[in-house]
């Protein structure tokens, strides 16, 4: 008798926290009343309040930079993040968590390699055309653009981007941050 009540119990609990989640998470996250689904939609939820608080972040640092027409060398200084040695990007099979970030008062750019592919991550004002010229920067650099997820909160947006790194790849992770941050540049725009 008690193994049952403990499971009842457990349902009850269960049940009553389900209530709660899908009480706090917009209804058009939870397609069906069934327990997948209602966590499925609160982990996409909390997936977008991540990427808008990284947005409200990105903007607060921009705003204690001091404003520039656009990025210069000086402003353009890659950080390495957990890189053992110059590592590029490429097609073996020793994959860890590298990263490498360029931020200037226009934009911060972040790459981190996961798995097979590259997570590029960039949160800037908004500005029209940007998104296809980050896309056509990408795709001259033998980069393939698998999944684009946009965010945008008043100003400011946040592109996130997973590529798949093309045979012929050789960049530095470094280096593709700056060539993704350059493409807000009016030098590298009349460029392309």
């Amino acid at each position: 008798m008690s193994h049952i009540a403990v499971e009842r119990n457990r349902r009850r609990q269960m049940n009553e926290h389900l209530k709660v989640l899908r009480s706090l998470t917009p209804c058009f996250y939870i397609k069906r009343g069934d327990q997948a689904s209602i966590i499925g939609g609160v982990i996409e939820f909390i997936k977008e309040l991540h990427q808008v608080h990284q947005a409200l972040e990105s903007q607060k640092r921009r705003k204690s930079l001091s404003p520039s027409p656009g990025p210069s060398p000086k402003t353009l200084q890659p950080a390495i993040h957990q890189l053992d040695s110059y590592s590029r990007i490429g097609t073996d099979n020793s994959f860890k968590e590298l990263g490498a970030s360029c931020n200037s008062s226009i934009a911060d750019v972040e790459v981190k390699i996961s798995g097979s592919n590259v997570i590029l991550k960039v949160i800037s004002h908004r500005i029209l055309g940007q998104v296809a010229k980050i896309i056509s920067v990408l795709e001259s650099l033998s980069f393939e653009v698998l999944h684009l997820n946009i965010s945008s909160m008043e100003d400011t947006v946040l592109y996130h981007f997973v590529v798949k790194i093309g045979l012929e790849c050789q960049l530095s992770l470094e280096e593709l941050a700056m060539k993704v941050q350059q493409s807000f540049s009016s030098e590298t725009i009349t460029a392309l």
